[in-house]
């Protein structure tokens, strides 16, 4: 029998610390067209001290800081020398630092810093520490704060800014590399996660290159239930795959996409395309074969509006009367028309009863990029 690894403690996720080159542009996007408000932003004493501006955006537990340098030598400089804007921590919040700290210590993790304890601006309790990963150079930050404690150096507005959509939580967070075998036995022996889902399959020709090929392993949390899904280029053509091509944009390994949780997948998608934004185009193939897909898979509940989702640029998938509405929007590089945004995306998904991850929504994603991918190669 399988010993069951100790629990780190993980509650669930904290906040996802994302570098970024124009922070104005930043803020425009979130508060104006993808509906995560304002809600704090940098003390000028936090700005003096680390080099970095920082603007603290969520809702409903979600929370995102988006950082970006102000002084020569900061952290984030560092980061934008080696990479485009990205996802370069990866926080959790635990319920005892010190028991997560013992653990980790005792597994051989790496730590980038001793335990730091402090204050938030109004005078609550935020403990952290940060260890290194296989996934190039994102962290991973474990942090013990009270209920309502704010990010130190962030003083919260009076009231949230911009536009605010229906996002429930964080679906699954998906990270590319050239090679899995490294992050996922890490995750396993170091962070105790376990594995839950995994697939591999080889693409159609959609790029004029013969397709290629993708191998993905989605660990978890059982206690916390927070997901992870990764990603490996694989035979044939490994240099073709999208996979490869976001290490390359991306300038290493790094996370390729957040999933954001909502209620009613086409009132929110309507509301952002409204607000200018753009979603990886899908084949009208996919939806005229659908219909057999769903009946082969045994989806008899199905109630949506093909056309609308048709429309909308919304995916299916599902097995035995539980499905998943999903759908990707383009990566920032392509959105902002600046090769410095970076490879980095969103994903909104409605879960109808599904709680895996469908392999035939996964084949579509990745065709759907091999295929915007190759349109930019040849403009």
């Amino acid at each position: 029998m399988t010993k069951t690894k100790e629990s780190l403690g993980i509650r669930g996720w904290d906040t996802f610390e994302f570098i970024v080159h124009d922070l104005e542009r930043s803020q425009r996007f979130y508060t104006e067209s993808f509906g995560l408000p304002l809600l704090g932003q940098a003390t000028e004493s936090h700005r003096q001290a680390q080099g970095e501006d920082v603007r603290l955006f969520g809702r409903a537990g979600i929370r995102l800081a988006c950082v970006a340098p102000t002084a020569n030598g900061s952290r984030a400089d560092r980061w934008l020398k080696r990479h485009p804007d990205g996802i370069a921590v990866l926080a959790f919040r635990v319920r005892d630092l010190a028991h997560t700290h013992r653990v980790l210590r005792e597994r051989g993790a790496t730590f980038c810093s001793a335990v730091q304890k402090g204050q938030d601006v109004l005078g609550q309790p935020f403990s952290w520490f940060e260890i290194a990963t296989p996934l190039g150079d994102v962290r991973y930050r474990f942090v013990e704060r009270a209920h309502e404690a704010w990010l130190p150096g962030i003083q919260p507005l009076e009231k949230p800014q911009g536009l605010s959509q229906a996002y429930q939580s964080i679906d699954h967070v998906t990270s590319n590399m050239l090679t899995l075998e490294p992050y996922i036995s890490w995750l396993k022996e170091i962070m105790g996660f376990e594995e839950y889902w995994q697939v591999q399959f080889h693409t159609s020709d959609v790029s004029g290159e013969g397709g290629s090929g993708l191998a993905s392993t989605v660990m978890w949390d059982p206690e916390s239930k927070v997901k992870m899904a990764n990603n490996e280029p694989l035979l044939p053509n490994f240099e073709a795959s999208q996979i490869y091509s976001f290490v390359e944009d991306n300038a290493g390994p790094g996370v390729q996409h957040i999933a954001f949780h909502v209620p009613d997948i086409q009132g929110t998608v309507g509301e952002l395309r409204q607000k200018g934004l753009h979603f990886l185009d899908v084949p009208a193939t996919y939806y005229e074969m659908l219909p057999a897909r769903l009946k082969e898979h045994h989806v008899t509940n199905f109630t949506e509006d093909l056309a609308t989702l048709q429309k909308l640029g919304v995916l299916v998938d599902g097995d035995d009367d539980k499905y998943l509405l999903q759908l990707f929007m383009q990566e920032g590089a392509t959105l902002f028309q600046e090769k410095q945004a970076g490879p980095f995306f969103y994903e909104v998904i409605q879960r109808k009863g599904a709680t895996l991850f469908g392999e035939g929504n996964f084949r579509a994603l990745f065709e759907s990029i091999e295929r915007d991918q190759a349109q930019r190669k040849s403009a």
